[in-house]
């Protein structure tokens, strides 16, 4: 698994649909399993049947659940026992994710999402790469402030 799909996990649902493209095999079954789990809504089984072509579709594409990404960090941070500054630094974002953080990681994180510049000048990279996370975790169904993605 990937660094960023680890960190999709860490702050999305795990049936949320950023989540299924992690895992394509986790895509069919994620929605075939909630589907029969919810017997608490008779009505919607019923009437899913007829639309069920278009609906596996279209969720993923267009009717993606935002999540607070902003909330989500911000409760794992009251949970968490260490003074993290995730809001800026990609290294305690990590770190609040129980992820590591190494520069190794980073590098590797780096590479992932594609970037460009100079991977021995850290500080630059860590800027870019915070950068990169809020806005690759908006772009994934993240409601994320834009002072975050920028």
């Amino acid at each position: 698994m990937s660094i960023f799909s680890t960190i999709l996990n860490k702050i999305f649902p795990h049936d949320h649909p950023a989540n299924a493209t992690a895992g394509m095999t986790a895509s069919p079954t994620a929605p075939a399993s909630p589907a029969p789990g919810s017997a608490a809504i008779p009505a919607g089984p019923a009437s899913r049947p007829s639309t069920a072509g278009a609906q596996p579709s279209q969720p993923a594409a267009t009717a993606m659940p935002e999540v607070d990404v902003e909330a989500v960090l911000t409760q794992m941070q009251a949970g968490n026992g260490q003074q993290l500054n995730w809001r800026t630094s990609i290294v305690d974002l990590l770190k609040l994710l129980g992820l590591d953080s190494s520069l190794e990681a980073r590098k590797e994180l780096a590479a992932e999402l594609h970037y460009t510049g100079n991977a021995e000048d850290s500080a630059a990279m860590n800027v870019w790469l915070h950068r990169e996370v809020m806005q690759k975790l908006a772009q994934n169904g993240g409601k994320v402030p834009e002072n975050l993605k920028n």
